[in-house]
């Protein structure tokens, strides 16, 4: 058996144990190159690509990851649609309300609010929006770590997104920590309308965000998760959220 499909057969194993997906549906494939394993292919929801990053790197062998996982946009959405709707949705949003927002259309700069001499005065930033194929980058400087992560939040929200890649910088630098991911996914339930805030808790520790509480539907017990996951911050998720007609 080659080293990649040694390593395929275990994540997938520890894979389809903690979960109800199956992957026969949803081919992955893994690849060793140039020092590196690749894993690619196409997955339901943010939960299980993340699911699949974390166990793949817990069965590496101590490789570098290239992640090459998309998650499967259903109904597709053209590229310019969706950068339009995540500019929009962007410029909504209350906490990106001093940011500039700009496009990458075809190479050209193109700003949707604000100029690029607002983007270094107090209280803003920049957010510069491109799409390839569904795989949307987030470029530009924002003030603090949790308008970084509520950025590729709201990007995921958006139907049709198949990836994020978050390149924003902060300025100043922050410290990272468990107080400012509770943080900022208290911000993110909060702000998520399919979500009841209030009924859900949060602990984080070294990173890995438990969810407990109850919620009245399974639909929205997936969706807290589904949101944590979102992050970009985290060790994992484990979700005791019960729900209660």
């Amino acid at each position: 058996m080659q080293r990649s499909d040694r390593v395929l057969k275990q994540v997938v194993a520890a894979f389809e144990h903690e979960s109800h997906l199956k992957l026969h549906a949803h081919p992955v494939h893994l690849s060793f190159e140039d020092g590196a394993l690749i894993v690619a292919g196409e997955v339901p929801d943010i939960a299980s690509k993340k699911r699949l990053l974390q166990l793949t790197r817990m069965h590496s062998e101590g490789e570098r990851l290239v992640d090459q996982l998309r998650v499967t946009a259903n109904p597709p959405v053209a590229d310019g649609e969706l950068r339009t709707r995540i500019c929009e949705r962007l410029a909504q949003a209350v906490d990106f309300r001093n940011c500039v927002i700009c496009a990458r259309v075809k190479g050209q700069l193109e700003l949707l609010r604000g100029t690029m001499d607002e983007a270094g005065n107090d209280g803003s930033g920049v957010i510069e929006v491109t799409v390839d194929d569904g795989v949307v980058t987030l470029t530009g400087q924002v003030i603090s770590l949790s308008h970084k992560r509520l950025a590729s939040v709201i990007a995921w929200w958006v139907g049709g997104c198949r990836d994020v890649v978050n390149l924003l910088e902060l300025v100043p630098t922050e410290a990272d920590g468990d107080d400012e991911i509770t943080d900022v996914l208290h911000l993110v339930l909060e702000t998520d309308p399919r979500v009841r805030a209030e009924q859900i808790t949060i602990n984080v520790e070294n990173r890995t965000i438990t969810l407990a509480g109850w919620v009245a539907t399974e639909a929205e017990r997936r969706q807290a998760e589904q949101d944590a996951w979102c992050l970009d911050a985290s060790g994992g998720v484990v979700n005791h959220i019960q729900v209660r007609a």
